[in-house]
C-alpha cells in the first residue's frame, strides 16, 4: 500500500510540474493575491545517526497571503516508515533578510498525525498519533517560480524544492 501511495504522489507531482513548466512565470499582477507553492523533499539529514531511520519524503502545498502569513498541508513518510500528515494553519515569511533579496525566513506551527504504535514516543506531546509541530526554514528564491529551502524540524534537517503554482 505504501508503495502505491508513493507512486500516486509521484504521478501527481509530475503532472502538476509538467503543466507549471509549460506556462509563463507569474506576472507582477499575481502578487496582489495569495500565492500557492508545491513543495517536495526527497529526504532529510538526521542529527542522530544512531537511529534506525527509514527514507523520509514529503509533498506539500503552501499558501502565502499578501500580508506574509503562510498556511498549508504536507504529506510525508516519517522516519519510521509511517504515512503522516502535517497541517499548519499558522506561519509567516520574512523576505529579504540580512538585506539579501532572494533570502527569506519562514516559520510554521500546526498539528501532525502519524507517529503511532511503538514510535508514538518519538515526538513530544503525542496523543494517539496527534502531536504539535513547529518548523523554521531558510529559503532562497531562484526565479519567480522556483525556490529551495532548508527546514529544521525536530531532530532533522529537511531539504525542499518549491514551485510556485501559477
Amino acid at each position: 500500500m505504501t508503495k502505491m501511495i508513493r507512486i500516486l504522489v509521484g504521478l501527481i507531482v509530475a503532472h502538476i510540474a509538467g503543466h507549471a513548466l509549460a506556462q509563463e512565470p507569474p506576472t507582477v499582477a499575481s502578487d496582489n493575491g495569495n500565492k500557492l507553492s508545491l513543495s517536495i523533499s526527497p529526504g532529510v539529514f538526521h542529527f542522530n545517526l544512531n537511529g534506525d531511520y527509514e527514507h523520509v519524503w514529503l509533498v506539500g502545498v503552501e499558501r502565502e497571503h499578501p500580508n506574509g502569513k503562510i498556511d498549508g498541508i504536507a504529506f510525508f513518510n516519517n522516519s519510521f516508515n509511517q504515512p503522516s500528515i502535517f497541517v499548519f494553519p499558522w506561519g509567516g515569511v520574512y523576505k529579504g533578510i540580512f538585506d539579501i533579496a532572494p533570502l527569506s525566513f519562514k516559520w510554521n506551527i500546526g498539528v501532525m498525525y502519524g507517529y503511532v504504535g511503538e514510535y508514538q514516543d518519538r515526538v513530544p506531546l503525542n496523543y494517539k498519533g496527534f502531536s504539535p509541530g513547529a518548523n523554521i526554514s531558510l529559503a532562497w528564491q531562484f526565479t519567480p517560480v522556483w525556490s529551495a529551502q532548508a527546514t529544521l524540524a525536530g531532530s532533522f534537517l529537511m531539504f525542499m524544492i518549491n514551485m510556485r503554482i501559477p
